[in-house]
């Protein structure tokens, strides 16, 4: 056999083999790759979606914390500018109570020194009747004298 007849036989089958590769056989493999290509772009792309996502989240959770520690912190304040009006008004309602039981007092002190100054007044009423007594040597009767004690009374 001739080398060159086997060499264009293998030649014309190798051509034969490629034509029938590239009408039945490629079509669907490229078909395979570029489906699986596209599965890949699209597993890529929504990787990217998801990191997005995944970012904005994250962002919003962050300023969600934010507000509600501003929101925290407020709530804070009120409940201690709140404390510190309870604390005003107890003390201001101890001082105004502690007024009013020194005013009390004082009522009682005045009222005490009164019935004090009366009873002195009455005993020295009957001690100058007493006096008077002594001096005069004669009974002093207190109803016929009642106008001159009283003023006696009311000038000591």
């Amino acid at each position: 056999m001739n080398i060159n007849l086997t060499i264009l036989g293998q030649a014309i089958a190798f051509f034969i083999f490629v034509v029938f590769c590239m009408k039945l056989v490629w079509p669907p493999v490229i078909a395979a790759l570029q489906e699986r290509q596209k599965k890949i772009a699209d597993g890529l792309a929504a990787s990217d979606r998801a990191a997005r996502d995944l970012e904005l989240a994250q962002d919003k959770s962050a300023q969600a914390l934010r507000e509600a520690k501003q929101q925290a912190a407020g709530l804070i304040e009120q409940a201690n500018k709140r404390a510190a009006q309870i604390v005003e008004a107890s003390k201001d309602d101890a001082r105004k109570e502690g007024e009013k039981l020194i005013e009390q007092a004082k009522a009682e002190i005045e009222q005490e020194r009164n019935q004090a100054r009366d009873a002195l007044r009455a005993e020295i009423a009957v001690i100058a009747v007493a006096g008077a007594e002594k001096i005069l040597e004669t009974s002093v009767d207190a109803s016929k004298h009642n106008e001159m004690l009283e003023k006696l009374a009311a000038e000591l």
